[in-house]
């Protein structure tokens, strides 16, 4: 591109949010003497899921601010007023300048009080456990019967998914009624020493079946050994339609890679069992998971632990 010249694209919104982004985001402002994001309410392009915006640049750079501009849809386009806004820094993520400018006031001065912290004060958000083949290794407790298999190889687990995890808390009675009702609530759980038969002859299926050729699977050994992770105090949603849940893990149960654990410190640990998971369902915090998690299309909100880390949740002085 020449030094004056200008760029146009199509982009997905993911620009706006995700962390590695953030040096293409930092390039633009650095290229270009002006940026200017255009972004939509409504689909842009007929059958299509992905959110999109207009990426509009031109002119030499550096500039500390870009403009935003949202519309409804194209028709709503004309005569519409870009909002400058200027990041604290140029890889900081773009989504927090749609805020109207007293509604991004009143957010950081909530911030400055004292009476929010980042939900990493409390404890580690944590990944699940990694299977490499969930059909093969989460079981119900009919497919258990089936198999023959022993209670000493098998751990509980919360059901995949997060759909059933709405409330403030996890239960063994809630956890029993899933298992009851046929959710895969079971993990087949060996340990290398005295194997059943019923174990082996399990394994043995899977490799017939060609489950220890999956990438998880034939980079452990033995490949049927699921790397553990820690029962956690609550389980936390990360990929959400409406707003990210805490959920206080009173079953005790392990979990997968489809929702994220929390383990508390423990100079705070009952107090966050107890009231955090309420605490939490504030504007402050709700508003919070959207400028650090990533947005994506269909109305999706992500939140890896790194953001999560990040999440503005009531301080302990304040819950306490």
């Amino acid at each position: 591109m020449k030094p004056d010249g200008r760029l146009a694209l199509v982009l997905p919104a993911e620009l706006l949010t995700v962390n590695y982004a953030a040096p293409v985001r930092r390039y633009l402002m650095q290229r270009f003497g002006h940026v200017r994001l255009v972004l939509f309410e409504e689909r842009v392009f007929p059958g299509v899921l992905e959110e999109v915006v207009l990426l509009l640049a031109e002119g030499q750079g550096p500039t500390n601010q870009c403009e935003l501009v949202q519309a409804r849809n194209v028709v709503a386009l004309p005569g519409l007023t870009p909002q400058a806004w200027t990041p604290t820094d140029a890889e900081d993520k773009w989504i927090a300048g749609l805020l109207p400018a007293d509604s991004a006031d009143l957010y950081a001065r909530m911030l400055d009080t004292g009476s929010f912290e980042p939900l990493q004060r409390w404890g580690e958000t944590n990944l699940g456990m990694v299977t490499g083949n969930n059909s093969y290794f989460v079981l119900s407790a009919s497919k258990v019967r089936d198999l023959e298999l022993c209670q000493r190889e098998l751990l509980p687990i919360c059901p995949p998914g997060s759909r059933h995890l709405r409330g403030l808390n996890f239960t063994e009675r809630a956890w029993q009624e899933m298992a009851d009702e046929g959710s895969s609530s079971f993990l087949f759980y060996p340990t290398s020493e005295n194997l059943s038969p019923s174990a082996k002859a399990y394994i043995k299926h899977g490799e017939v079946e060609g489950v220890h050729q999956a990438y998880k699977c034939r980079v452990r050994s033995p490949w049927w050994k699921v790397p553990r992770v820690a029962a956690p105090d609550a389980f936390l949603t990360y990929m959400n339609h409406d707003t990210p849940r805490l959920v206080t893990n009173r079953a005790g149960v392990h979990h997968l890679n489809s929702i994220h654990g929390m383990t508390f410190n423990t100079d705070c640990r009952q107090l966050a069992m107890d009231l955090l998971p309420l605490a939490v369902l504030n504007s402050v915090t709700l508003l919070g998971s959207e400028l650090v998690g990533r947005s994506y299309g269909g109305g999706m909100l992500k939140l890896e632990p790194r953001e999560a880390d990040l999440l503005p949740v009531p301080s302990r002085a304040l819950v306490n």
